[in-house]
């Protein structure tokens, strides 16, 4: 096994200095990669999946991919053995060899998803991200909808309070389960070889990667926005390449 790198200060903040012993999370849309207009529509940049193969090896295992996006969708866009948690930490999968682990979350009423798209169809563009305990009403191409759809999914956390919650991201409201969180997921890995006792630093870009970005903070590591550090996912992906090499 190649010695354990130490990785270099993101590029917008050299001050911060190198860190050793790191644990490193990262989101996937709009960090790993540039968001699309669909989720369906991401382009995964071809050197992206074997760069995080090489930079996992040379973390000693200590790299996850934390992700709003179900663990399938995870699978097809990054077909690699990383550790990865799906739908903001509902799945999980420390081993990449072993199933996920799969908390019992309430399930989503049907009528629920039926009125979702019901909504969805009477605004061009818009769609439903289906998921196992949850869904995501996207609006980037109908950007009027917006509203409407966070009032639909207010309205159905008011009628189950304690089994969901409603989240905002990036051109999209989403049902979550209640108690799944990018943080949950950062706990449940840092439990857990070989994240334990490392430096931990999560990189996201969104409202959504700010629980994670505090539970890293809570082990004594650093939580990034993509924007204040990077600038852009393609300026990570050469960071993520320098950290690979070791230089």
């Amino acid at each position: 096994m190649p010695d354990l790198i130490t990785l270099p200060p993101p590029p917008r903040v050299p001050g911060l200095g190198p860190i050793a012993d790191a644990a490193l999370f990262l989101d996937f849309d709009g960090t790993l990669v540039e968001i699309a207009p669909r989720p369906d529509a991401v382009v995964v940049p071809e050197q992206l999946p074997p760069l995080l193969h090489r930079l996992t090896e040379r973390l000693g295992g200590a790299l996850a991919v934390v992700s709003g996006r179900a663990l399938a969708a995870l699978d097809h866009f990054l077909p690699v053995p990383i550790p990865k948690a799906g739908d903001h930490g509902a799945s999980l999968r420390p081993d990449p060899f072993a199933p996920p682990l799969l908390p019992d979350f309430a399930d989503v009423p049907p009528e629920w998803r039926a009125a979702a798209g019901t909504l969805v169809a009477q605004h061009p563009g818009a769609l439903v991200e289906d998921k196992a305990h949850g869904f995501v009403i996207h609006y980037r191409l109908a950007p009027g909808m917006g509203e409407a759809a966070r009032e639909l999914l207010a309205g159905f956390v008011a009628q189950n309070p304690q089994a969901f919650d409603l989240l905002e991201a990036r051109m999209a409201w989403e049902l979550r389960p209640h108690g799944a969180s990018k943080a949950t997921a950062v706990h449940a890995l840092m439990t857990r070889a070989p994240f334990t006792g490392r430096t931990p630093v999560f990189i996201g870009d969104d409202v959504t990667d700010e629980e994670g970005m505090e539970a890293a903070r809570s082990y004594g590591g650093q939580g990034w926005r993509l924007d204040d550090m990077f600038g852009t996912p393609q300026v990570l992906r050469e960071w993520l390449a320098e950290a690979a090499s070791g230089r």
